[in-house]
């Protein structure tokens, strides 16, 4: 027995998982596609979807505006710590202080 089995991880699934496909008003056959989350009790993430025209396929994926935005968020966040934590060690204004030279 795999300790992932003994966890009870068995039941995670991360093979995609495929909707129903229908066609559109142009005659194009779309098809979602999501994908289960890593962990147990996680939600079903969209991935993308497959649409099918002309006998030909192609992939459109699916992008996560509120990520990416949130990550923007993260980035800047972390460069205005470094940003502080730089000056605060040595700031870049002079030194003022008094040394007596023999």
């Amino acid at each position: 027995m795999v300790i992932r089995e003994r966890s009870g991880a068995a039941a995670v699934d991360t093979t995609p998982v495929y909707g129903e496909p229908f066609e559109t008003a142009d005659g194009a056959i779309v098809i979602t596609v999501s994908r289960r989350g890593s962990f147990p009790g996680s939600a079903i993430r969209p991935a993308g979807i497959f649409v099918i025209r002309d006998s030909a396929a192609s992939w459109v994926p699916a992008v996560d505006v509120n990520r990416i935005a949130l990550l923007g968020e993260w980035i800047g966040l972390l460069a205005a710590v470094i940003a502080a934590l730089a000056v605060l060690r040595r700031p870049p204004w002079p030194d003022l202080s008094y040394r007596r030279t023999n």
